[in-house]
């Protein structure tokens, strides 16, 4: 059987275009199978031009999976399954950025967010993604055997936790946080993950969730764990996605990570995501 979507890559790391499918219609088992394999060869897709209600962002994102609800920030009113994504004119700190996985504090952090444009700014705003496989594959035979019997401990206590920045700076937000002593939980997960469905190896890692190695300090931690941060965004391994109204993002979780850059101060922002279920990191 023929394919149903065109596929345009957009970089040479990571990150796809999707053409010929309308994402507001109930879809094939083929045409999902196609998006599914779209996603796991180029870790990011992206589509431009779709009218989406909410019901129907919600129905696309359960093709893959059964959806999480986060736990310190308000969903919408009407659903809590859906992050309103805000940054409003008077506003100076966004959501999202630095470089990260979403949720990795999680037992089973998700496996992918589908992030839809509903107001972008004129300029700016755009989201970069990064390629964990390619972070790992670089690394040398030595680092990369120390790494692979490492664990590290996740924690969601520096966004969300009582003593966060933003819980401290009491700024007028609008989006609703949910500061709590909740967030200091640990987890912990393998510093090099092997991906469920393609089996290969990435970094599993992050600047914004990852506190330490397990056994280890914070301090003794640092020098190795910046160093594996600043791999896993180098711009060889990344793309950047620019937005326009209607367009999406669906990013699997796994093995990349991105980052929301903050350089539209002044604009308003509106995205919606949906976040979808994973698995626990192995």
């Amino acid at each position: 059987m023929g394919s149903t979507i065109e596929v345009k890559r957009i970089a040479g790391a990571l990150g796809a275009e999707i053409a010929g499918v309308d994402l507001s219609q109930k879809l094939s088992d083929d045409t999902v199978g196609e998006i599914r394999q779209a996603l796991h060869d180029n870790l990011v897709i992206f589509f431009r031009d779709e009218h989406l209600t909410p019901g129907q962002h919600l129905a696309f994102g359960r093709y893959f999976g059964e959806l999480q609800v986060h736990d310190f920030v308000e969903g919408m009113d009407d659903n809590q399954e859906i992050l309103e994504v805000r940054k409003e004119e008077w506003e100076t700190r966004n959501f999202g950025g630095g470089w990260h996985s979403d949720v990795s504090y999680l037992e089973r952090p998700a496996l992918g967010s589908i992030l839809y444009a509903r107001e972008v700014p004129e300029v700016g705003g755009d989201t970069m993604f990064a390629n964990q496989y390619l972070a790992y594959d670089s690394l040398s035979a030595g680092l990369k055997q120390t790494l692979d019997g490492l664990v590290a401990v996740h924690s969601a206590r520096r966004p969300y936790g009582l003593d966060a920045p933003r819980a401290r700076a009491r700024a007028k937000s609008s989006m609703q946080f949910n500061f709590s002593n909740s967030a200091n939980a640990e987890t912990e997960h393998p510093v090099v993950r092997t991906h469920a469905a393609t089996g290969k190896k990435s970094l599993y890692v992050n600047g914004n969730f990852t506190i330490r190695f397990k056994d280890m300090t914070e301090a003794e931690s640092a020098p190795l764990l910046n160093y594996l941060y600043q791999q896993a965004a180098r711009p060889e391994f990344t793309c950047r996605f620019r937005w326009e109204k209607g367009s999406i993002a669906f990013w699997d979780n796994r093995c990349t990570q991105h980052n929301a850059i903050n350089d539209y101060n002044g604009q308003r922002r509106v995205m919606h995501r949906v976040t979808i279920e994973g698995e626990r990191p192995v």
